[in-house]
């Protein structure tokens, strides 16, 4: 199986509550590249109920963010012919993130998270996200995602 993406960013920009490896306190969420589409999973804990059964909304728009960062390096990557091995120089941030909620998100299921590109200009990527629990869509996402100045 390929690596994740976060697992490939420099140990110097790996540190994300979200999805930083050197993060043992975080989510440690993983986007994976398969082939026009990236794919992460998480299975929140009692920690995240928002009302008794239903995840808290912060941590769905948690997830799309460190998801959409993840996914706009990755399609950088690939769209550059940049090896998807460690460490990548492509790094990215959060310009815009715009989260619909589109159902109640259970708790105790595997949430998927889904990322496909919608554009890359220049230094800009534009990710599209959906998020389903049990087949179920949730929440989806659109973010403007910004690449790091090496």
């Amino acid at each position: 199986m390929a690596q994740a993406i976060q697992d490939l960013y420099p140990e110097n920009l790996a540190h994300c509550y979200g999805c930083g490896k050197n993060n043992p306190n975080g989510f440690q969420l993983k986007t994976y590249l398969e082939g026009n589409e990236t794919i992460a999973h998480f299975t929140p804990g009692e920690q995240y109920t928002a009302i008794p059964g239903s995840v808290y909304g912060g941590l769905i728009a948690s997830l799309l963010d460190c998801h959409g960062t993840g996914s706009a390096a990755a399609f950088i990557c690939q769209a550059e012919n940049i090896p998807l091995q460690a460490p990548i120089p492509v790094r990215c941030v959060t310009a815009s993130l715009k989260v619909d909620f589109k159902a109640m998100t259970p708790m105790g299921v595997e949430l998927e998270l889904k990322g496909k590109l919608r554009s890359l200009q220049g230094r800009k990527a534009w990710i599209d996200m959906t998020l389903t629990a049990n087949g179920t869509l949730c929440a989806t996402g659109e973010m403007l995602a910004i690449r790091l100045k090496e």
